[in-house]
């Protein structure tokens, strides 16, 4: 088309049309994400309650197709896209949200509705087993005649097992539709059906932006911790590894240290302490008293649930000469030791 032939066809729009465009144009520039939502089915009322559900978190602008798809294109920065999605009953949906939140937003704004007959099954839909409440009457050969296994009992009439009466995607008869609606079942979803997405020049599809919130966010929790893992175990720093990777190597440092006796003056205390324990075991062990500083007599090994048994004072002694000589033996064998039992008293500063 010639620049002439464009002016020309310009000029004939008429002056309406111009500024509705005008008023798109501005809606779509004025959202971080431009969307298109399927209105079919919603009546009039409830597409009203929707609007002031969606007050301050999102708006919906409805319009012509053709000057919807002219604002698009007029738009560009990727909303070019949606004008695939320009047909049926439509309309655009704005939000500062992310796509992701605008999503979980509509569906779960979605309500359910009656099907009436004609319509297309969304779903299974199933006349579930129990008592209907309804009064013994030619309802009960309704409820036959779509499939429901159904009788008068206890006064009323009751469907005798879950029934399955229609399959998703088949169409719903009127006699269907009527016994559906005479027991309350809606198995029809109202709502805003979000057909594609623009955000930051990004095309997304409702395939793309199904997903458990809560799911995804331990996904990438876990994912967060086994990559923090990583890195402490290969030993690699990170701002949110070196804090830990420091702790842990010093406590391995330490450890090493105790090990292998280093004298520092860090591990110094612990290394007497050690030493302490190691001696007051090692006296615990030694039955002669004469032989031991004072201050490690009566001692007890640490960290031992034993008792060591004081067995001088009540072992019973028989008048035996054999028994006689052994103990001068004895007498003779710490006459030998008292020279050691000096050289323990020096160590110790006795």
């Amino acid at each position: 088309m010639s620049d002439a032939e464009a002016s020309h066809k310009t000029a004939n729009v008429p002056e309406w049309k111009r500024e509705e465009v005008d008023e798109l144009v501005e809606f779509a520039e004025s959202y971080d994400a431009v969307g298109v939502v399927d209105l079919t089915g919603i009546p009039s009322r409830q597409l009203q309650d929707m609007r002031r559900e969606l007050h301050g978190q999102a708006a919906l602008r409805m319009s012509r197709n053709t000057l919807t798809v002219r604002a698009l294109e007029q738009v560009g920065g990727g909303l070019e896209d949606l004008t695939d999605e320009m047909s049926g009953h439509v309309g655009l949906i704005g939000t500062d949200d992310n796509p992701f939140g605008l999503y979980q937003q509509l569906e779960a704004s979605k309500t359910s509705a009656p099907i009436g007959a004609g319509e297309v099954a969304p779903n299974e839909i199933v006349i579930p087993e129990g008592d209907t409440g309804v009064d013994p009457g030619p309802f009960v050969g309704e409820l036959q005649q779509v499939g429901a296994e159904a009788r008068i009992q206890d006064g009323s009439i009751h469907v005798l097992s879950d029934s399955v009466v229609a399959e998703a995607g088949d169409e719903v008869s009127g006699e269907l539709a009527n016994v559906l609606g005479e027991l309350g079942i809606e198995p029809k979803e109202v709502g805003l059906d979000l057909r594609a997405v623009v955000a930051d020049g990004v095309l997304f599809d409702p395939a793309d932006l199904a997903i458990d919130v809560e799911e995804y966010r331990e996904d990438v929790e876990a994912a967060a911790a086994s990559a923090r893992n990583l890195s402490i175990n290969a030993a690699f720093p990170t701002p949110r590894t070196t804090e830990t990777l420091v702790a842990t190597a010093a406590t391995e440092a330490r450890s090493l240290g105790l090990s292998a006796a280093v004298a520092t003056p860090d591990l110094a205390d612990d290394l007497i302490a050690a030493a302490d324990a190691n001696l007051r075991a090692l006296a615990a062990e030694i039955d002669d008293e004469e032989a031991l500083p004072e201050e490690l007599r009566d001692v007890d090994a640490p960290a031992t649930d034993e008792v060591v048994e004081e067995t001088d004072d009540a072992a019973e002694t028989d008048e035996d000469p054999e028994e006689d000589e052994q103990a001068d033996e004895d007498d003779d064998e710490d006459d030998d030791t008292d020279d050691g039992a000096a050289g323990l008293g020096n160590m110790f500063g006795d």
